[in-house]
């Protein structure tokens, strides 16, 4: 186990996983701009680290993240708006192009930027009393980025009713809608994600990368391209080593041996 604290965000890397903890609680874990350059920092180092198979975003304390820092914000002139949501924006999608699945630990409140959060990650758990809201609309900020993943998770209305009327939803409708994939009490929540951890570390490292970045390019797609190009990965795919040695290991009733990452 390895540990790297910085003073918002606490990093820890435990056989094949990487905690990223957001480390703000006094602020309720607001997305400052050092916090945001920080996470792009991390996970742009997290790409490149074939050690860590999955990375766990989580958070200290009673809350997930609620959102920009309107303080900060405040205090800023006008012109470095644009710088933060273009790094918000960044970390969003460095969280989708990262070749390790991402997963959400979320316990109460995440609203805003840090419901987009949630919604940007690949997998997410959350707590039964974990609230999701996108409120920026009750402030004359309409949460113009966060709509992004959200309406890529979500069906639209759900979205819409989010969106428009800045109402949190709880976590059953947040399952039920698709933005988590468990809700489960609170001291079964490491559980859980162990549950998921476990099951992508044991899994060829290579084919959970090339898993995931089709799975987006894919999403994209109209259905007849998203054929023509799944048949030409998946021919790929079939001719890795680590798949010839699944299929064998399978046939020969083993366990298999992955190539190393």
């Amino acid at each position: 186990m390895a540990t790297t604290d910085s003073p918002e965000l606490l990093i820890r890397h435990d056989a094949g996983v990487t905690w990223l903890t957001l480390n703000r609680p006094s602020r309720r874990h607001a997305l400052s701009c050092a916090l945001l350059e920080e996470l792009d920092r991390r996970l742009e180092e997290i790409a490149n680290r074939p050690e860590t198979r999955v990375v766990v975003l989580a958070s200290s304390g009673a809350v997930f993240s609620s959102g920009h820092d309107l303080g900060e914000m405040k205090a800023q002139p006008a012109a470095s708006y644009e710088q933060l949501f273009s790094t918000c924006a960044r970390v969003m999608q460095r969280i989708r192009s990262l070749p390790q699945p991402v997963i959400a630990r979320v316990q109460g409140f995440a609203t805003a930027a840090g419901c987009q959060l949630v919604a940007a990650c690949d997998l997410a758990v959350a707590n039964e009393t974990a609230q999701f809201a996108t409120p920026g609309v009750k402030i004359g900020l309409f949460c113009t980025t966060p709509m992004v993943p959200l309406v890529r998770n979500v069906p639209a209305k759900i979205a819409m009713e989010m969106l428009l009327t800045g109402q949190p939803i709880n976590a059953a409708k947040a399952l039920a809608s698709g933005l988590l994939n468990a809700v489960v009490p609170e001291d079964q929540l490491d559980a859980v994600i162990q549950q998921y951890t476990d099951a992508i570390v044991s899994s060829s490292p290579q084919v959970i990368a090339l898993g995931k970045r089709e799975f987006y390019r894919q999403k994209q797609m109209e259905e007849s391209a998203a054929y023509d190009r799944a048949v030409a990965v998946m021919t790929e795919n079939a001719q890795m080593p680590d798949a010839q040695e699944g299929i064998a290991a399978f046939l020969e009733k083993r366990k298999p041996v992955w190539q190393a990452p």
